[in-house]
């Protein structure tokens, strides 16, 4: 797994055109929240129990064509779960998988608030909320 910044990960996303971006947060914050432009959201976990969704790889695996070597990166909230989620899909062999740091709403700041520091929307990436 490959860590890339907000700005490093669009970059690749542009360059990429085959590559797969998972917004890997619930499906209430992908939806309220907002979510990076082009994210399909595929739950690492979700609610009412926050377990850990059984199915993600195979979700994964279905948008990706199966291509276990095609790009996928990977955004959270701020980056825990993305990571986590990137590990399982090494695990099940994908080879080419990128997680983005600081996630879609960034680290916490002294009054632990999120979109002040960085992440993708603080950084000014595209985004869309519906």
């Amino acid at each position: 797994m490959r860590h890339l910044t907000p700005a490093d990960a669009q970059a690749l996303l542009a360059d990429a055109p085959d590559a797969l971006f998972v917004d890997c947060r619930s499906e209430m914050e992908y939806l309220f929240v907002g979510h990076p432009k082009g994210a399909h959201n595929v739950p690492w976990n979700d609610g009412p129990d926050w377990e850990v969704n059984p199915h993600f790889v195979q979700a994964v695996k279905k948008l990706a064509g199966h291509a276990s070597a095609r790009p996928v990166l990977l955004i959270c909230r701020s980056g825990n779960r993305s990571n986590a989620a990137a590990q399982a899909l090494e695990g099940a062999g994908f080879t080419n998988v990128y997680n983005v740091l600081h996630g879609f709403e960034g680290d916490l700041d002294a009054q632990r608030h999120r979109n002040t520091v960085n992440g993708w929307r603080h950084d000014g990436m595209p985004w869309e909320q519906y």
